[in-house]
């Protein structure tokens, strides 16, 4: 991949495409939930809310990555928190989920969050090895969180 690939913020027009993008990691997921008209009603609202970002590579899009935004009383600015990044199975291996991994960080750190996080499955190597990489730091604290296939990753931006 190089910088010929196109990477941008979705708007309101992009209703169609980040719908049909959520709807294919829901289908590499192997579920049938939530169905395509329900993703479309709640990507609507998403897509008008000031804390949530969703980031579109290709032209066309074959990938995104989705980054939420919320105020911490921890920290008294903004956490990241980067629910999903999907690439298409056909367009995978050619870096794009890292450089939509790289382009949340770098969102996140224009909103002056001082952290961003996220949650993988621990079998699912290739994310983990991705978010390793860039330093994301996974937490794991069976106590608290139970015995699950979840590993919650942190990554400072101070």
């Amino acid at each position: 991949m190089g910088p010929e690939t196109p990477l941008r913020i979705a708007g309101p027009s992009d209703l169609a495409t980040v719908t049909r993008l959520i709807g294919g990691f829901r289908d590499f997921l192997e579920s049938d939930r939530p169905d395509n008209a329900s993703l479309e009603v709640t990507v609507s609202e998403l897509l008008e809310d000031r804390c949530t970002e969703f980031l579109l590579i290709g032209d066309p899009e074959v990938g995104f990555a989705q980054v939420r935004f919320r105020l911490s009383a921890w920290t008294g600015v903004e956490d990241g928190w980067l629910e999903d990044v999907f690439v298409d199975g056909s367009a995978r291996g050619k870096g794009h989920g890292r450089t939509l991994v790289e382009a949340a960080v770098t969102r996140a750190r224009s909103r002056g969050c001082r952290r961003i996080q996220l949650d993988a499955n621990q079998d699912n190597r290739e994310a983990v090895g991705l978010y390793e990489s860039l330093g994301f730091l996974p937490v794991h604290n069976p106590a608290k969180w139970g015995d699950t296939p979840d590993l919650f990753y942190n990554l400072n931006l101070d």
